[in-house]
């Protein structure tokens, strides 16, 4: 028997000697990367979905009309053919799908803001025409497609296509002091979106939200490209414990060309506005901690409001419970919250009174697809299969008669057809890559195979890669199980001994720990597996999908709970006889930046090298909303921001640390990492640094993900 198992390791080790290797270019040169569907809209009114193709005959860039059940082109709705000078564009249909906002030329701004020029195409007519001459953002149309609202030069605008003319809603808006109908960078991050105004369904009425900014401490970053004198980039950027944005909530009256200001009373946020019908208007409020939470009525015709939610909780109201606000025909609402411990749907009557709670169970929903009053179901995601997976369900409005539409084991994600008749599904799982299918939105049956890349499974096939081994570690208490995943080398020898590269995340609601297909990073940590390293990531206390309890464990002391965990993990595994202790590596982004780097200053006694890439270095450095959010305010909890700050741990280093940034990272500035070098400097301390010149958070473009991914397999091949 034993003569037999040394064959059959013999074999193994010659397949996988034999096999092909890869190298860091060809991961960020895209030789694994899936095909995609990107880009597909589904239409706002029929049972169709559209997308942009690339028509080499014509040199021109089209949106493509496709029908779900052949998946056929039916037409082409605009074509570049005829207007080259768009070029390549954006998108968006008018509710009726006559008209199309074409947008071109555009430049990025933040995260998800962009400027650029403006079109609408006419569908009947064929006659495209500039919105504005000069760059603007964020255009929209009416319900009726009749007018375009846009912001220009922080200030609202629309515009009446039939007769042309443009009207100038505000006057105010001035760089730096105040924004009408967009939000300030810190709105624009933490409460994803780029777009601060809504139509009222009846066209007659534009609800917007003013950002007052002028009190907000300003920041600077230097760009300096190829200037003789490098350019100062100056902004608002409101860090923990200063000054916001004084924000109020407006509505202009088209009919009457006067703007009406809300009172919402005692505030600091107004995350969402939404329309509940024609004459009610609704805000979201939170307060500066975002553990009160108010749902706002007003109604425009009556010239009367009133809270109809406020609600309260001990640590934080996440953004998961702002979003899925949905409002009923019969003037019920839906919304979902974590009262009970976990995200779930809940019915409520028109003032606010819970009719019921219509989602159950110890698992949360993650996502949200709309409501069908047709069907009288609603469509979401959740983790019910397991915290590692996501899948597509429906359910009625009485918590009845649930469905589950994707029921294979991995994470699936939904696009929906505007009446929910079909829904384009896009599948994967460790095992699986991408696959895209046309599924029946009343059972989830799927009547189309778009893609399954099977052609990748077959490539890959051939590289003999490792697998990722999903397990649990106890948590540092012993209390709870985390859920990790281990890559072992290929040609693994339980009588070696082997270094070990931990990477995490480990930020509040995220997960690093999923079941799904590999990411650049995955490819990474295979190449590293082959050239010998045991790679490990784990989810420790405060990461996402277990509920608000296994989330909310870390408040107020961001960094303590997870490195304890993390360093628990990192014992538990040199437990093992084929781990060499003295090597044991860590490396994260952003928040695993932060966690790396406490991890080699305050227990290196376990971690002999780290990498940190554009980390927090202190909580008082990031921004009001994210911050305050999970830590309170630093005047009120100094000891929660500085005894987890690398800051004051510095004489602790004492193996091998490499700090990587971005300088023109707007989200976690460069201060983090220079004021960490500082303070490893006055304490005489021996590091690395690699600085990437006008890069932003993510420190991508040209061959700078090439160089970067280069640099930390060097740094790791020579120091673990």
């Amino acid at each position: 028997m034993k003569k037999l198992s040394l064959l059959i390791f013999f074999i193994g080790f010659q397949l996988w000697s034999q096999s092909p290797t890869y190298t860091i270019d060809d991961i960020w040169n895209g030789a694994f990367r899936p095909k995609y569907l990107y880009g597909l809209e589904a239409m706002p009114k029929s049972d169709k979905f559209s997308k942009i193709d690339y028509n080499k005959a014509k040199n021109a860039y089209e949106i493509g009309i496709y029908n779900y059940t052949d998946l056929k082109k039916e037409s082409v709705a605009f074509s570049t053919a005829k207007y080259p000078f768009v070029g390549y564009f954006t998108y968006k249909f008018s509710p009726d799908e006559q008209k199309i906002i074409i947008g071109s030329q555009l430049k990025p701004i933040y995260r998800h803001s962009r400027k650029g020029i403006y079109y609408v195409y006419n569908r009947i007519t064929k006659a495209l025409s500039k919105i504005d001459p000069d760059d603007i953002q964020e255009p929209d149309f009416s319900p009726a497609g009749d007018k375009v609202a846009y912001v220009k030069e922080n200030n609202l605008f629309f515009k009446d296509l039939k007769s042309h003319k443009t009207i100038q809603i505000t006057t105010d808006g001035l760089k730096n002091h105040i924004i009408n109908g967009i939000p300030d960078w810190v709105y624009e991050e933490e409460f994803s979106y780029s777009k601060a105004y809504e139509w009222s369904p009846d066209g007659k009425k534009l609800a917007y939200v003013k950002f007052d900014e002028t009190e907000v401490p300003q920041f600077s970053m230097i760009r300096y490209e190829e200037y003789l004198y490098p350019k100062v980039e100056t902004f608002k950027y409101p860090k923990a414990g200063e000054k916001n944005s004084t924000v109020s909530l407006h509505y202009y009256n088209l009919t009457t060309g006067k703007t009406n200001k809300l009172d919402l009373g005692d505030y600091e946020y107004i995350p969402r506005i939404k329309w509940a019908n024609n004459d009610c208007l609704t805000a979201i409020t939170l307060n500066r901690l975002q553990n009160h939470i108010k749902l706002f009525k007003y109604n425009t015709k009556f010239k009367k409001g009133d809270f109809v939610i406020d609600r309260k909780t001990d640590k934080y109201i996440d953004l998961e419970a702002i979003d899925n606000l949905t409002f009923l025909p019969s003037g019920q609402f839906l919304w979902s919250n974590e009262t009970s411990g976990y995200n779930h749907f809940y019915l409520y009557d028109r003032k606010g009174k819970q009719i019921r709670q219509i989602t159950k169970g110890k698992w949360e929903v993650t996502g949200f697809y709309g409501y069908d009053p047709n069907l009288n179901r609603l469509f979401y995601q959740s983790t019910e299969t397991g915290s590692l997976n996501r899948a597509v369900y429906s359910i009625d409005l009485k918590g009845r008669h649930k469905k589950c539409l994707t029921p294979e084991k991995g994470t699936s994600n939904a696009e929906f057809s505007a009446n929910h008749k079909y829904f384009i599904n896009t599948y994967s799982s460790v095992n699986k890559p991408y696959t895209f299918t046309v599924n029946l939105g009343e059972n989830g049956k799927i009547i189309k195979l778009i893609e399954d890349n099977k052609n990748l499974l077959d490539k890959i096939k051939k590289y003999h890669l490792p697998e990722k081994q999903f397990t649990t570690f106890k948590s540092a208490d012993g209390l709870l199980d985390l859920n990790a995943y281990i890559i072992y080398p290929k040609n693994f020898d339980p009588n070696k001994k082997y270094p070990v590269l931990i990477y995490q995340y480990s930020g509040p609601n995220v997960q690093t720990v999923r079941n799904t297909w590999y990411n650049s990073n995955d490819y990474y940590h295979f190449l590293l597996a082959q050239k010998g390293f045991i790679i490990l990531s784990v989810d420790p206390r405060g990461t996402g999908g277990r509920g608000a309890f296994f989330k909310k464990l870390t408040y107020g002391q961001l960094g303590k709970l997870e490195l304890e965990d993390i360093a628990a993990v990192a014992k538990q595994m040199a437990k093992n006889t084929y781990i060499n202790p003295k090597r044991i590596g860590i490396w994260g982004w952003s928040f695993g930046g932060f966690m790396s780097s406490n991890a080699i200053l305050k227990k290196a006694d376990i971690f002999h090298l780290a990498i940190a890439v554009a980390p927090v270095t202190n909580w008082r450095f990031y921004d009001t909303v994210y911050t305050e959010r999970y830590m309170g305010l630093p005047q009120d909890n100094p000891k929660g921001y500085d005894d987890n700050s690398p800051l004051y741990f510095t004489n602790g280093l004492k193996g091998k640390f490499l700090l990587i940034h971005g300088s023109a990272d707007d989200n976690v500035h460069l201060q983090n990492s220079m004021r960490l070098a500082k303070k490893l400097q006055e304490n005489d301390q021996a590091f690395d640094e690699m600085i990437y010149t006008d890069k932003n958070h993510g420190i991508y473009g040209g061959k700078t993900r090439h160089h970067l991914y280069k640099k930390m397999l060097h740094y790791i091949e020579n120091n673990l």
